[in-house]
């Protein structure tokens, strides 16, 4: 294998339907990152899953793709070599400035100018999710952007990829404490980078698993919570989300599928929230929801081992 080759890419095709089912599942024993995407417009039998393996995958490695889109009957699946400069091409290309209401998000591929009023952010794709291109991380913004004369003084992004919507937070609330955590530390690294290139200051950062930090519950409780994570995580981590919100509270909720939504809101109502609003986006949906009038006490201790079990008790 050539010495600059770091990565390989698998691509098959699939369907809608299988393209949900993957990306619903949290318990895939497969070591690649899956990704699906629809290659044309509303046709439920054209979509694509690629695998992103550090290694060159071996048979097993296919076999056990394949076994995830029956769709594709026989066609071999497409392995592909990826250079670093692969990645930077595949990474930029495509990525026009997105705009969300008073913010606008582009690449250094695509400068912008500042809108009047608005905000600007370059972020680039890289190492950790939220460039603002996918529909759930718009889907927030645009969330964040309807709720700007509400008054916060308190935020946190749960899961916040590359910083972006703790940032358009700290924009729309610049008096406000802002706390952006993931469980990645390199999210966390691509967050100070981009806090750096964006001229963004004050907003807190925290490598933590979930909302049961010590930092992350000195700080509560909250009256704005955004977790763009996944359906799964969300439901899991209903309990001790509401627990550190503040009553009557604001709370963002994306990464979840429409067929999901069921789910992650009946988890979020049973710890007494209600649901405002709903942004359908294709096949993804954000929530915007309120937290109940008194602050939410979980009914039994919350261990993270064991978020599993409060899903199933919901």
């Amino acid at each position: 294998m050539s010495a600059d080759i770091d990565s390989w890419r698998v691509t098959l095709p699939c369907t809608r339907a299988e393209a949900e089912a993957i990306d619903a599942a949290d318990d895939l024993a497969i070591d690649a990152v899956l990704m699906t995407t629809e290659e044309v417009e509303d046709d439920r039998e054209r979509w694509r899953l690629d695998a992103y393996c550090e290694h060159e995958p071996d048979a097993a490695m296919l076999a056990a793709l394949t076994a995830l889109v029956p769709s594709a009957g026989g066609t071999p699946p497409e392995v592909t070599p990826l250079t670093a400069q692969d990645w930077v091409t595949m990474s930029q290309a495509g990525l026009e400035p997105i705009r969300e209401g008073r913010f606008v998000v582009h690449t250094s591929a695509h400068p912008v100018e500042t809108p009047a009023g608005g905000r600007a952010f370059l972020i680039d794709a890289g190492q950790a999710f939220g460039t603002g291109h996918h529909a759930t991380t718009s889907g927030c913004l645009a969330m964040l952007d309807a709720l700007a004369e509400r008054p916060v003084a308190n935020a946190i992004d749960l899961g916040t990829g590359t910083g972006l919507l703790a940032f358009a937070a700290a924009h729309l609330w610049p008096d406000a404490a802002v706390m952006a955590t993931d469980i990645d530390p390199a999210a966390i690294d691509v967050t100070r980078e981009n806090m750096a290139v964006n001229h963004v200051a004050g907003v807190e950062l925290v490598v933590a698993d979930g909302a049961l930090s010590d930092a992350i519950r000195a700080r509560a409780p909250y009256d704005l919570l955004i977790a763009n994570i996944l359906a799964g995580p969300l439901i899991s981590m209903a309990p001790e989300v509401a627990a550190i919100a503040a009553p009557h509270a604001a709370i963002i909720l994306a990464g979840l599928l429409e067929t999901q939504r069921t789910e992650v809101e009946r988890a979020f109502t049973a710890c007494g929230c209600t649901v405002d609003a709903v942004d359908r986006r294709g096949d993804w949906s954000i929530l915007r929801l309120t937290a109940a009038a008194v602050r939410y006490v979980p009914t039994r201790p919350i261990d993270p081992k064991g978020r599993d079990g409060w899903a199933l008790d919901l």
